[in-house]
């Protein structure tokens, strides 16, 4: 059973994380969560699920307007040609549906499949935002906070410089 909002909020608790969560309806695309989120501080953020041709499957996150150029991407990260992660795979691994892919459902990937690739020009940013592993919330909790977040479910994110200028 994948871990529940109520799980996720317990792991920050237990690392000393603040975080702060808003409601809202279901975002289920970055226009769309335009829209809702209202007036939110920091940085907004996507990500995408990949698999390469050799199976690895990575994340990319990065901040919403951020253009990842996946055809260039493989040479920066190290794999193979990149496409899509299957919504079968993505419950499987992170434990949530399409529309609500975060890197807090990491806490579920307990076998460490992922690679994880956080955006350099993200990591700038002080304040970051996702799903709390719905799409009918946003979480905001610090870069730093983040990395530890991503370290305590056994996971070494990769800090690299993706987008377009």
């Amino acid at each position: 059973m994948p871990a529940s909002r109520a799980d996720l909020m317990a792991r920050f608790s237990s690392l000393g994380i603040e975080t702060e969560t808003r409601d809202h309806a279901p975002a289920f695309t970055v226009d769309e969560a335009r829209d809702l989120r209202g007036v939110i501080p920091g940085g907004h953020c996507k990500n995408l699920f990949l698999k390469d041709e050799k199976g690895a499957v990575w994340l990319i996150v990065c901040l919403e307007d951020a253009r990842i150029d996946l055809k260039a991407a493989p040479a920066r990260i190290g794999s193979k040609r990149l496409t899509f992660g299957k919504p079968e795979l993505l419950m499987e691994l992170l434990g949530v549906e399409p529309g609500s892919v975060t890197p807090f459902g990491l806490i579920n990937d307990t076998g460490n499949r992922i690679t994880v690739i956080l955006e350099e020009r993200m990591m700038r940013e002080n304040l970051l935002n996702y799903h709390p592993l719905s799409n009918d919330a946003t979480t905001t909790i610090g870069s730093q906070d983040l990395l530890a977040f991503i370290r305590s479910c056994g996971h070494e994110p990769r800090i690299v410089a993706l987008a377009a200028p």
